[in-house]
């Protein structure tokens, strides 16, 4: 099979808890088990905020093959807030188009990215291995954050105020103790089943090849999907172009068949071959077979110990639901685990971090489940309608809203987190459009008020920031700017998190200590509603916590209270002290 990829290999180093007789145990803030790409982001995460972070994984190189491979706007919109600029854009091979065929028919296509306006593309997509080797190489940017190949967690103790952790390596055992654990060892999660936490949901009887193919075709970046092909009849095919000419080609093969014997080349060649023609040259570089399951854990936060993707929740790879959704998880989780180490947030805010992502997982294990049963319909009746719907949607535009070759991933509205200050009832002050509290913010061009361009997301993050529009930035009011100023230097009660004002702006440049974005083509004011006086508060994942058409101080500071934990703390100590009196 042909190479286009070298596997690194990351050295191992005795860890100092080895490095004499009678070491002590080692204690680190924080640790991360797994450095696949959502171990690798919540580390890079804490530690681009300045967090102390260990990273262990018993492996020493990045994954090997392709594995995942799609990765959405907002997946890479959270790269680049964690710092890894256009590295994965530039290698990976962009697309907003993909088309679905009913045996030689086309029936249906979409485009992701209809509006424009934004900086990412709708996907990407780009082997799993180079994600890990470009976030391997973001870490090693950040002196806060420690790796250790070759690690293998062994034995994990939870305890009220720390965690204990036994570790196996090539120069023997060793103890460490953390604050907190980050569990990102993947779906088989042996650090769950240490614990003898469970994971429920559904295992779907199918099984599906993955090739990876090195070719040079001429055919579009789009994803093709086939249902009942001529050259795979009955069953289902995947077609994604990747980096370096290689092109990922999904079989379904049904749940008979012989996962050694489908992965041996005498018996792939000839389905691509059928697929592609006997004139087209290729070689292989990667063959898997396998099965998937649509399963989550009932709690994601046990106590000091927080899962994060795949150890969390799994979903079949239609839709790209995998790492993306894993991806967002760090996303959520960093802000929140920074807050708590520092004393800036109670440690019931991370009780939310399982509220907002086990809704976001169930989110996707509902789409992920539909888009299995729709490819892979179990009795002779659902195949019957799905194949009525692919007929009918080569004709008539409704039923091409059922055809479900796999709902691709979107972030998560999270409309119903209590960390959400919602709208008030005065109708006077609503807001059009789609920038509703728990909304991930819509990206925009933007301009500082030197000129550069740049856009908003990327002036986002890391942080409470509020946007407050106004006509012209230098036009502010005295009590406008002490307003705004009062955030910017942390007065108020909220625990000392500090609140970044954004003045958006058409024209003028806001007083010193305040930061100024024009808006020229007035397109973050369409996409939030924002007229003059309006405010938005954005939490530091950049999603929407609370908006309003008039600024008040003291409206804001009781936003960032709830959108910092401190509300949810005060009725849980309330109702404590209620039960105890009664």
């Amino acid at each position: 099979m042909q190479k286009t990829f070298t596997y690194p290999k990351f050295e191992y180093v005795t860890p100092p808890e080895l490095a004499g007789a009678g070491a002590a145990p080692g204690h680190y803030p924080v640790v991360v088990v797994g450095a696949g790409p959502v171990g690798l982001a919540t580390a890079i995460d804490l530690a681009q905020q300045g967090q102390p972070v260990l990273l262990l994984d018993d492996d020493d190189t990045v994954s090997i093959g392709s594995r995942g491979v799609c990765y959405a706007k907002r997946t890479l919109e959270v790269l680049d807030r964690i710092g890894c600029d256009n590295r994965f854009v530039d290698k990976g091979v962009s697309w907003d188009a993909g088309r679905t065929f009913f045996g030689e028919g086309e029936v249906f296509s979409f485009n992701l990215r209809p509006q424009a306006g934004h900086l990412r593309p709708g996907m990407i997509n780009l082997q799993q291995y180079y994600l890990e080797e470009f976030l391997i190489q973001r870490s090693d940017e950040l002196p806060a954050l420690q790796k250790r190949f070759k690690n293998k967690v062994t034995a994990v103790t939870p305890g009220a105020d720390r965690v204990t952790l036994q570790v196996d390596t090539p120069d023997g055992p060793y103890t460490l103790t953390t604050d907190w654990l980050v569990v990102a060892d993947g779906a088989r999660s042996p650090i769950r089943t240490l614990l003898g936490l469970d994971i429920e949901g559904q295992v779907f009887k199918d099984r599906f090849l993955i090739a990876d193919v090195v070719m040079k075709a001429d055919f579009p970046a789009e994803r093709w999907f086939w249902f009942d092909p001529p050259f795979h009849p009955n069953q289902s095919v995947l077609l994604h172009k990747q980096a370096d000419n290689v092109w990922r080609i999904d079989f379904q093969l049904g749940w008979d068949a012989d996962p050694v014997e489908e992965k041996k080349p005498e018996n792939v060649i000839p389905r691509i071959r059928a697929m592609l023609g006997d004139d087209r040259e290729f070689e292989l570089e990667w063959v898997s077979v396998y099965t998937f399951q649509c399963r989550r854990m009932n709690r994601f936060a046990h106590g000091r110990v927080l899962f994060v993707g795949d150890a969390a929740h799994q979903v079949s790879p239609f839709g790209a639901r995998g790492a993306n959704s894993g991806i967002q998880d760090a996303d959520n989780l960093g802000w929140k685990l920074k807050l708590v180490m520092t004393g800036q947030a109670p440690a019931t805010l991370l009780d939310t971090y399982h509220h907002e992502r086990a809704f976001a997982a169930d989110e996707n294990l509902l789409n992920s489940t539909r888009s299995t049963d729709f490819i892979t319909p179990k009795s002779a009746t659902s195949k019957l309608f799905r194949n009525a719907v692919l007929q009918l949607a080569g004709r008539y535009p409704f039923a091409r809203a059922l055809v479900n070759s796999g709902r691709l991933s979107v972030p998560t509205w999270l409309v119903d987190s209590p960390l959400n200050t919602p709208d008030g009832d005065d109708g006077a002050h609503a807001f059009a459009g789609q920038m509703i509290p728990g909304a991930p913010l819509a990206d925009a061009p933007v301009r500082t008020a030197a000129g550069a361009q740049g856009w908003l997301l990327h002036q986002l993050g890391n942080g409470f920031h509020l946007l407050y529009a106004a006509p012209d930035a230098s036009a502010l009011d005295d009590g406008t700017v002490r307003a705004l100023t009062s955030m910017a230097t942390g007065d108020g009660d909220t625990a000392r998190v500090v609140i970044t004002p954004i003045v958006i702006a058409a024209t003028g440049q806001a007083p010193a200590g305040l930061t100024t974005l024009h808006d020229p083509a007035g397109t973050v004011a369409e996409r939030c509603d924002l007229r003059p006086g309006s405010a938005y508060l954005i939490r530091p994942d950049q999603h929407v916590a609370a908006r309003w058409r008039s600024l008040d101080v003291a409206k804001v500071q009781t936003a960032l209270a709830r959108a910092t934990g401190h509300t949810l703390a005060a009725q849980t100590e309330r109702g404590a002290a209620s039960a105890l009196a009664a």
